[in-house]
């Protein structure tokens, strides 16, 4: 009995220190197929013991440790009781109409609206009580600051990050973060609601916890008023008839999305919840689990036992990645030899040993394939000490978080490159469809691409690519078609695409606005010639409105750099560039200087609204000044520092309807 509880001990502080960090944003200490074992057989010990330590994770709700002002929850937010079992997701229905949904993995936020305002945002915390992040809700997608209902709402729905957003984000940072859970656990941690919307956060409602409408039963009718009143509600489907067949075809259909790569959004399973929310109100509570508030369907991960072949060295976004190559397998449907083992730390906490090293190996969530544990280690796990690209010698850097990767020190490495590589066809870039960052990372480790413009020459390597792991003919026909299109572009694109420090699309313009694409950097090429009497020094464009001595120098600094010069010549002759007409000098929106501010509702997004201004002749600035014209706003009554600081200057405000009224813009 006494070993039976050491051993709970052992496990319960295990489980808690990799809930710790998967809340918190750190580095990860077990894979959720590990953790869920682990689970699973703390809960057999309690069982058999009848013993339930106080610290045990089946007792209590993981907590996130955001720092702020703690919030006790109006209705406690506890977890789902989980199963793997079809069976006992239909017995749990009772025959009753459910409704299937996704089990989004981010951080579940709770909001809380009165009178038509948002009131406050609170993070699930321990399930009872919270932090009050509401100060970071404007950079968060998907939570209006006003909505037309002016009864009390509480609603319960998940930020999470989307897989294209997350490699954005990655292509664009020197941050590294392991997933889009992991970014998204540490972006709450930011003081400024302007950074945490480059983070591409998304808020969506998974449920309606509370509302003043009294004939507001049904969970589907809550989730159609969420929707009818702006919010984008998780996708979801009635199961009438939860019989255990329909039950196993919805969610066999439902995986198909996740396996299919339909669905763009990470999630960790399904959720299953009664469509008649009283009913769902009547269940115990055992543990930290309201037995009826919902049941959550894991899928049931297949693994599969191999042979490490041996551990290969690649380009990856910020270091050299590990990845296991290993003896093929079969699992879920298709074949697996090769699965990321991350960074040097998880290969240590794996023990991945050398050839023959005996491996389990699953597909997460049905799409990742990963290394879950090390069954024999076999030799010894070797970190080589030159890069396989360039051949430099590598060294092991170390996160804040403890996290061990390895990198290249030579700062020319194409490995080292990738992220402009990534930022070159993004976008704002040259906009290659086709080449996201993995896709650029195996074409650099074939040591196809070296600069940017070998981009342009993939062509030749066409046959080589259709027969790559992962590709085929027709995946590298539309490779070399994307990169075609992508011959002309327009020339504001084309500079964004060179990561010229602080260049970005608006700094672009105004240069554009004055030069012709050619001109400009012939001109910054003889701006940095200093020891050339005649030479304009690199002060040549900071009499350009909004450029300045700080971003003139930059552009000239980099033009200076003879690889540099000799990219864009190069590049010069790949591309047809469509010159930058600037914005209408008798548009709707001429001499007018704009700062928007908050979410919008009938302009796409804020950089749709900023892109109509300056085609319409006007300028939108980041800060309220004496030279603003109008502050755009949805919430007049906003407290936020650029509303403040408008009030003060005497700077008129107006809504986006209001705007759309004097200066026009897309209809509703």
């Amino acid at each position: 009995m006494d070993d039976k509880i050491t051993t709970m001990r052992s496990l319960v502080a295990k489980l808690n220190d990799a809930a710790d960090a998967y809340y918190n944003g750190r580095a990860e200490l077990m894979s959720d197929y590990e953790w869920d074992a682990m689970f699973d057989r703390v809960k057999a010990l309690e069982k058999e013991t009848g013993v339930v330590l106080p610290e045990s994770p089946t007792n209590k709700v993981s907590a996130d440790s955001t720092a702020g002002e703690k919030m006790e929850h109006e209705f406690a937010a506890l977890s789902l009781a989980k199963t793997k079992n079809v069976v006992e997701v239909a017995k749990w229905a009772e025959g009753r109409p459910v409704w299937l949904s996704w089990k989004l993995d981010g951080l579940t936020l709770v909001a809380t609206y009165e009178g038509g305002k948002l009131l406050h945002v609170v993070t699930r915390g321990d399930g009872h009580v919270g932090t009050n992040i509401t100060r970071l809700s404007q950079g968060i997608r998907g939570i209006p600051a006003r909505i037309s209902e002016k009864g009390r709402l509480v609603i319960r729905g998940e930020a999470v990050i989307s897989y294209s957003n997350f490699k954005s984000f990655l292509a664009s940072s020197e941050e590294e973060y392991a997933n889009p859970r992991n970014l998204a656990s540490g972006s709450l941690t930011l003081k400024d609601a302007d950074e945490l919307k480059r983070r591409s956060l998304e808020w969506i409602p998974f449920t309606l916890v509370h509302t003043e409408r009294t004939e507001l039963v049904s969970w589907g009718d809550r989730m159609k008023f969420l929707k009818d009143l702006g919010f984008n509600p998780v996708d979801r489907e009635l199961i009438a008839d939860p019989s255990e067949g329909n039950v196993q075809v919805a969610i066999d259909r439902w995986t198909a999305r996740v396996t299919g790569g339909e669905f763009d959004f990470p999630v960790d399973g399904l959720v299953v919840c009664y469509d008649d929310t009283e009913y769902a109100k009547t269940g115990s509570v055992t543990g930290h689990h309201a037995t009826r508030a919902g049941l959550a369907f894991k899928w049931a991960d297949e693994s599969a036992s191999t042979e490490l072949d041996h551990v290969e060295w690649s380009c990856a976004v910020a270091s050299i990645a590990p990845v296991a190559v290993f003896r093929p397998v079969q699992l879920e449907g298709t074949v697996v030899k090769r699965a990321s083992l991350c960074n040097i730390s998880e290969c240590e906490r794996l023990g991945i040993g050398g050839r023959g090293t005996r491996l389990s190996v699953i597909k997460s969530n049905k799409i990742i394939p990963k290394v879950i544990s090390v069954g024999e280690k076999v030799g010894e796990f070797e970190i080589p000490k030159t890069c396989p690209v360039c051949g430099a010698p590598t060294e092991i850097a170390v996160s804040p978080t403890g996290t061990r990767t390895l990198r290249c020190t030579n700062a020319t490495c194409a490995a080292r490159e990738l992220r402009k590589f990534m930022k070159f066809v993004s976008k704002d870039g040259l906009d290659i469809d086709g080449l996201a960052g993995e896709t650029l990372a195996k074409f650099v480790n074939c040591g196809w691409i070296k600069t940017p413009a070998d981009i342009y020459r993939l062509g030749a390597h066409k046959a080589e690519i259709a027969t790559m792991e992962g590709f085929g003919e027709k995946s590298a026909t539309n490779i070399v078609a994307a990169i075609e299109k992508a011959r002309r572009r327009k020339a504001v694109n084309f500079i964004v695409a060179l990561s010229i420090p602080l260049c970005g699309p608006d700094v672009a313009k105004r240069l554009l606005g004055r030069y012709s694409v050619r001109d400009l950097f012939a001109k910054a090429a003889e701006a940095s010639r200093r020891d050339d009497l005649f030479s304009p020094g690199p002060q040549v464009f900071a009499t350009i409105d909004g450029i300045g001595p700080v971003k003139s120098e930059a552009f000239v600094n980099w033009c200076g750099n003879s690889e540099n010069m000799a990219l864009v010549n190069e590049l010069f002759s790949e591309v047809d560039l469509e010159e930058y007409a600037g914005g209408k000098q008798d548009g709707r929106c001429a001499g007018k200087t704009f700062v928007i501010t908050g979410d919008v509702h009938v302009f796409a997004n804020r950089s749709a609204f900023k892109a109509y201004v300056e085609e319409q002749g006007g300028k939108v600035a980041g800060s309220v000044s004496s030279k603003t014209d109008f502050l755009v706003s949805n919430d007049s009554d906003s407290s936020s520092g650029k509303s403040r600081k408008a009030r003060e200057l005497g700077v008129g405000v107006i809504t986006e309807d209001e705007f759309i009224e004097q200066f026009g813009g897309p209809s509703k």
